[in-house]
């Protein structure tokens, strides 16, 4: 899809969509898998998950921000008419994803008891946490290249191939979940383990399934075999991925590393409250379903204008961007309050006082990511033109400075209670520095690679 020419409204909503339904699907596939091992293992065990999962999230935050300086690189150049430079991006990026990534899966997998460990994780819990986290580790290579071909296509205006195979890897995991975990025919009962290899084996599948299908209808930026020099690394390419990624990166692990810490001052009142939060924020990665889907788009769109020097439309994108997450956030966050009892149901008995807990942590939290939609859409728009910096000092300062004190200090008076309303005060916090920055900011002036290479092919 040509991001640089018609309406602007048509254009993100239609390029948003699918990246919506690859939110969807992962966060469906993980809920799902939480309903198997909360239902059938037992709290302990969801509460295992739930710290996994928290690292999870942390390790793909690593690879968000690279990933995303790889989809700006490649739509920059893309919309520049310049295949050569998106060639020589992806090549650059596939070596070094792969380097990163074999080096963390190896360092996890070794250290995960002491992870657990630092997070504070419930002993009841540890046991589980340890075998579905060393599984995990295991598929961070196949995760971490699946990633960035996403990424790669998105940055080509390409939303739909990805959610086709997102698809699949959920279907996938969804099937094998019960089979592996519970054992079926030749499969052995693997308990929790099993969940966690359910899914290092529907990305995997999913990734060569992607890379063949793309070999097929030759794809302008699969290297073939006369192409293989774009995989040596380009020192000025190489430079961007670190250097903005990294703060793009640093921006996730920031969300990550706060909910660690988070969920560490949860762990502090139970395997109840624990897993009552774990449920609640099930629902909370649904509601900002909508607002990443926007970012994902406005990086995207911005990115391919900035490149083809259209920066009438860049504002436009914004405002649209902005309107959208109103009214797709807060339908679903009203949605969501009403039918709550309901769906969190789905992962708790009726009966189960940690049901009444997360109707309470939903109630207080859920309708602050309204607020923080418009945070993620700014944001958006000032990295895909290079202004990676400024985003991650407001998210330190709203999170670290802001929301974790805020848990951890009003816990002493208020118990539980200060953790929940902790949201809140931050998205309120992030909102108003992000609306500073874009009206006042120099992110206009950044740039995502110092010295552009001349286009030495036209698309």
């Amino acid at each position: 899809m040509n991001l640089t020419t018609g309406p602007v409204a048509r254009t993100l909503f239609f390029f948003s969509l699918p990246v919506l339904g690859s939110n969807v699907l992962q966060s469906l596939n993980a809920s799902i898998n939480s309903m198997w091992v909360g239902h059938y293992l037992g709290e302990a065990a969801l509460t295992a998950t739930s710290n996994a999962n928290i690292v999870l999230f942390f390790l793909l935050g690593v690879v968000f921000g690279l990933s995303m300086a790889n989809t700006i690189l490649v739509g920059q150049a893309v919309g520049a008419r310049n295949i050569d430079q998106a060639k020589r991006v992806v090549g650059t990026s596939a070596v070094f994803f792969i380097a990163v990534s074999v080096l963390l899966a190896l360092a996890g997998y070794i250290f995960t008891p002491h992870i657990l460990d630092a997070m504070g994780t419930p002993m009841d819990a540890r046991p589980y946490a340890v075998s579905y986290l060393r599984v995990i580790f295991i598929a961070v290579p196949f995760m971490y290249l699946y990633n960035v071909m996403m990424m790669t296509l998105r940055g080509t205006g390409d939303s739909r191939t990805p959610f086709w195979f997102m698809l699949l890897s959920a279907v996938i995991d969804v099937a094998l979940n019960p089979v592996l975990m519970f054992g079926w025919g030749p499969f052995p009962a693997m308990g929790i383990a099993g969940s966690a290899t359910a899914t290092l084996i529907a990305q995997s599948f999913s990734l060569f399934a992607m890379l063949w299908h793309l070999k097929r209808r030759h794809y302008f930026l699969l290297l073939g075999k006369h192409e293989l020099h774009y995989l040596k690394p380009d020192l000025a390419i190489l430079r961007s991925l670190v250097f903005k990624g990294l703060p793009m990166g640093l921006q996730m692990l920031v969300i990550a590393s706060s909910a660690i810490v988070m969920i560490s001052l949860v762990n502090q009142h139970g395997s109840t409250t624990t897993a009552a939060y774990g449920v609640a924020s099930q629902l909370w990665n649904y509601i900002q379903m909508p607002a990443l889907a926007l970012g994902a788009g406005v990086s995207s769109m911005v990115a391919q204008n900035v490149g083809a020097g259209l920066w009438d439309r860049v504002s436009r994108i914004t405002r649209v961007g902005v309107l959208f997450n109103f009214l797709m956030t807060g339908v679903l966050v009203a949605v969501l309050l009403l039918l709550d009892r309901l769906v969190l149901g789905l992962f708790l008995p009726d009966d189960a006082h940690a049901l009444a807990i997360a109707r309470h942590i939903d109630l207080t939290v859920s309708w602050s990511f309204i607020l923080f939609g418009v945070t993620i859409v700014l944001f958006a728009t000032v990295r895909a033109t290079g202004a990676v910096v400024p985003p991650l000092i407001i998210l330190i300062i709203s999170m670290w400075l802001t929301r974790l004190p805020f848990a951890s200090i009003m816990s002493k008076s208020y118990g539980a209670e200060a953790i929940w309303w902790s949201f809140p005060v931050g998205s309120v916090v992030s909102l108003v520095l992000a609306l500073w920055y874009y009206k006042f900011g120099g992110w206009r002036r950044a740039r995502m690679v110092s010295k552009p290479e001349p286009a030495s092919a036209s698309a």
